[in-house]
């Protein structure tokens, strides 16, 4: 349903607004809507993990994990924390479009002298120590409404008494829910033998291909036959180590240089979709039929072709 990213200064209230905002859509939602709020003490992440940068390194790794886990489309997840990072925001908004739910920022605003103040009042074991404040308030990076992983941003100044909990909600369960784009989008990967299949159906395709033009002139639509690499359980036995390839030829001589060629660019563009899971034309077919089919369309496009 939706990513709510809590932001501010250390102490500076954020964990009474994530309240507030839980409690406010837990009342207002249907009882199938999940409200569930993730922060450091319910990851059992303690205050002096901010003192160090790795160990920082490691509680932000703890939290993201944990969103990746409960996000969901039936669920608003409030993420209670400082995400003072704006690279770290923005990761946060990226799991949201790839989920497909939508998003919202929270930006509690107060002094630092507020803070401050705050932390040395603290009498549940949940202070930082003084150098570590002064030194996130200085590393904070505020959020802000025009970029696109801030919005829609609802800025609440930490004494405000009416937090705008209408207009949070409304964003989060009314809101334009984002597509995915390339950048977020899971790519599914080459299986392991990719490569194998790309070597020898091209290789045999172009084998048969000469091998049928030294047995009479080629021209028109043709159909050739392949080996295949490994026997199909869905073919019966007498069609499972073969493949029938059609495609349309010139009527003229073909050369072994310029099928090699052509095998040549298309298995170089296939390589680099191996690490990719897609092309420009998008989605890849590595089994050995979605091979011969694309390298047979290459092959009418390269030698002129029209199907």
């Amino acid at each position: 349903m939706a990513l709510i990213t809590i932001s501010g200064y250390p102490s500076s209230g954020k964990s009474t607004r994530a309240a507030q905002i839980h409690d406010f859509l837990s009342s207002t939602s249907s009882p199938q809507l999940k409200v569930k709020v993730i922060s450091d003490d319910d990851l059992a992440v303690d205050r002096e993990s901010y003192d160090d940068s790795l160990q920082e390194k490691i509680a932000r790794a703890t939290l993201f994990t944990a969103i990746t886990r409960h996000i969901a489309k039936d669920t608003i997840l409030i993420v209670d924390g400082m995400n003072y990072i704006k690279g770290f925001r923005y990761q946060l908004y990226c799991k949201a479009r790839e989920a497909g739910v939508r998003v919202a920022t929270v930006y509690v605003l107060a002094t630092p002298d507020q803070c401050q103040k705050w932390n040395d009042e603290r009498g549940d074991g949940k202070r930082y120590k003084p150098q570590t404040l002064d030194a996130l308030i200085q590393r904070f990076e505020e959020p802000s409404s025009m970029v696109r992983w801030d919005a829609p941003l609802f800025t609440i100044p930490w004494d405000d008494p009416t937090p705008p909990l209408e207009r949070i909600s409304d964003a989060v369960t009314t809101g334009i829910v984002k597509p995915p784009n390339v950048g977020t989008q899971i790519t599914p990967k080459a299986p392991t033998d990719a490569l194998r299949t790309l070597e020898h159906t091209t290789n045999a395709l172009v084998s048969a291909l000469m091998a049928a033009q030294a047995a009479g002139p080629l021209g028109g639509p043709i159909v050739l036959i392949i080996d295949t690499l490994e026997p199909s359980s869905n073919t019966s036995a007498d069609d499972n180590s073969v493949l029938r390839v059609r495609l349309t030829l010139p009527h003229r001589a073909l050369t072994l240089s310029e099928l090699q060629r052509l095998k040549r660019q298309f298995v170089a563009a296939r390589r680099k979709a191996v690490t990719l899971g897609s092309t420009e034309k998008g989605s890849v077919d590595w089994g050995e039929e979605g091979v011969e089919r694309a390298f047979a369309e290459f092959l009418e496009e390269g030698l002129g072709v029209a199907r």
